[in-house]
Order: structure tokens, then C-alpha cells, then sequence
């Protein structure tokens, strides 16, 4: 039996969605989230989710699962994400991947080994705390501490992935670097990444977050608040919602915040390009849609056709 599946990946703003969108209608695919963020409920602006009629033209999989205030973890989605191919691949139909969340997508590509460590709230606030107060290096050189590989791979900088780096190895007495190796995935794929310059990308992450706050943004956070999540969720730190609290707080006009959120979105689209390089062998980069449905019609025709045949 062939079992496979398609990932289209690539910065934010570059068309990754409506891509993905256009392909499964002409293969019979079913989307699959790879965004960290479209798992929660009741954020949909601020993280450009696909709309309801959009999620009507063909199944979508893993949006909306779990509320802004609920605890959820790499290791988590891993095993979501494979429990969603298994029942796809049984109804003979073909999985897309789409989104820009690189640790979501390698680790289901890549058949990580990813702990399934709950957030311990108390400790990531205590280790935030001490970054706080005594400089993000000090934190770092704790991680270095119980686990020099990771500190080597993790920026100082970035204090949200040195505190679950130092959080896996205080629940589990493992480093997390011991905890994440590669396997071999049991099914075919391709990866195709949207290949679309850096200075288009800015142009429409400006425009998209214009968009954001006109469709209503800063009601849709509103609501958020009232429905008792907590401004200082974790989910809340999210680019856009961060700002947006700023200003209903009144710290930002309603531009300063629009032009945070540009600038933060941006820096995004740089990070992301970190995990999805154009020198990657692995990735066939396109510059459009049907430059993908093209190149991955044979692929999906050969793996739906053996799953149907193993279906019957």
C-alpha cells in the first residue's frame, strides 16, 4: 500500500492556503493544519484561519481544536496530526499539509520523537521571571547547564523555546536534544514551498494586517477577554492579539499597533525562512499553484489509487 501526502509550506502571506485549497479540490485531498496558532478557537482574524466557506469547499483537519486557554504541546499535535492522516489514507482520500509552523511540519515529515510534556505553568514562570530579572544569556547558560546541544541550537534570544528546552528536562531528566530524533516516516511525500521574494511578502503582510484590523480584530480580541481568556495566555502572545491588548489596555493607538503588528509579522516571514531555505533539498520550490498541481498530479494519482484498492 502507498501512502503519501503533499506539504506545501513556506513563510507567512506567501499563498500557502489558498493553494492547498485549489489542489484538494482537484484531487480529492483533505487539509491539514500546520499552523500553531489555527488550533485555537475563536482566533480566526488575527491568524488569517480559512474562513467557513472555505472550510466547506473540502474537509479541513486540526482547526479549532482546543481553547486559547488549554495547554498544547508539539508532542501533542505530532500525534493529532497522525492520528488525522491514518483516517484520511482509510477513506482513500489524499492529505495536504499546509502551514508555516516549521517544528509542526518537520516532526511529522521527519517522524520526530517528541515528548509529550504538559506546560508547567509555575516553572515557565519562574524561568521567565529569572530571564527578566538576570538577562536572557543567564537563562540560556542554565539550558547549557543540562543540555549543551540544545543550547547550542536555540538562540538565547528566543527565552519561550530555552524555557521548554529546560522545562522537557526538568519533567523527564532527558534533554530535549536526546528526546528529538529523526526516524523515518512510514509514507511518501512531496514538499512543495511557495517561492515568492521578500519584498512581495512585506507588501502583503502589510495589506493582510490592514485587512485584520478592518474585518474586526480588535473586536474579535474583545470577545476573547470576555469570554474570560486571560490577555496573558500564552495564545495571547500571538502577533496581532499581543498588540491589540496593548492598545484595548490603552499603551497603543490603534496605528501603532497596526504598524507592531507589521513589523513583528515580517520578522516572521524572516524566522520561518530559517526552517524552509531555498537551498533545501528536500523542498521543490514553485511560484505558483499550478506549478504544484502539475508536478504533483502523478504523485497523488499513484498514492490514491493503491489506498482506494486497499480500502475496498
Amino acid at each position: 500500500m502507498v501512502r503519501g501526502l503533499i506539504a506545501i509550506v513556506g513563510p507567512t502571506a506567501s499563498g500557502k492556503s489558498a493553494a492547498a485549497l485549489e489542489l484538494a479540490r482537484r484531487v480529492g485531498g483533505e487539509i491539514v493544519n500546520g499552523d500553531s496558532r489555527q488550533i485555537y478557537r475563536g482566533m480566526d482574524i488575527g491568524t488569517a484561519k480559512p474562513t467557513p466557506d472555505e472550510q466547506r469547499i473540502v474537509r479541513h483537519h486540526l482547526y479549532d481544536i482546543v481553547d486559547p486557554t488549554d495547554d498544547y504541546s508539539l508532542g501533542i499535535y505530532r500525534r493529532d496530526a497522525r492520528a488525522t492522516f491514518d483516517d484520511i489514507w482509510a477513506r482513500g482520500a489524499f492529505p495536504l499539509l499546509v502551514g508555516g509552523t516549521g517544528q509542526y511540519v518537520w516532526a511529522l515529515l521527519e517522524d520526530w520523537t517528541v515528548p509529550e510534556v504538559s506546560p508547567d505553568a509555575g516553572l515557565r514562570a519562574e524561568l521567565t521571571a529569572f530571564a527578566s530579572e538576570r538577562g536572557t544569556e543567564a537563562l540560556h547558560q542554565r539550558l547549557a547547564a543540562v543540555d549543551p546541544v540544545a543550547a547550542r541550537r536555540i538562540d538565547a534570544r528566543n527565552v519561550r523555546r530555552v524555557v521548554r528546552a529546560i522545562e522537557v528536562f526538568a519533567h523527564t531528566a532527558v534533554p530535549i536534544s536526546t528526546w528529538q530524533t529523526k526516524g523515518t516516516a512510514d509514507f511518501e511525500r512531496m514538499v512543495f514551498g511557495l517561492d515568492v521574494e521578500r519584498e512581495a511578502i512585506d507588501a502583503r503582510v502589510d495589506g493582510r494586517v490592514e485587512e485584520m484590523f478592518a474585518a474586526g480584530l480588535v473586536e474579535e480580541v474583545r470577545r476573547l477577554i470576555d469570554r474570560g481568556v486571560p490577555p496573558g495566555a500564552r495564545a495571547m502572545s500571538s502577533i496581532g492579539y499581543r498588540e491589540t491588548v496593548r492598545y484595548l489596555r490603552g499603551e497603543l493607538a490603534i496605528d501603532e499597533a497596526k504598524e507592531l503588528t507589521k513589523r513583528a509579522t515580517r520578522r516572521l516571514a524572516r524566522r520561518q525562512r530559517q526552517w524552509f531555505r531555498r537551498d533545501d533539498p528536500r523542498i521543490t520550490w514553485v511560484r505558483d499553484a499550478h506549478t504544484i498541481e502539475l508536478r504533483a498530479s502523478t504523485f497523488t494519482g499513484v498514492c490514491t489509487s493503491a489506498v482506494s484498492r486497499s480500502a475496498r
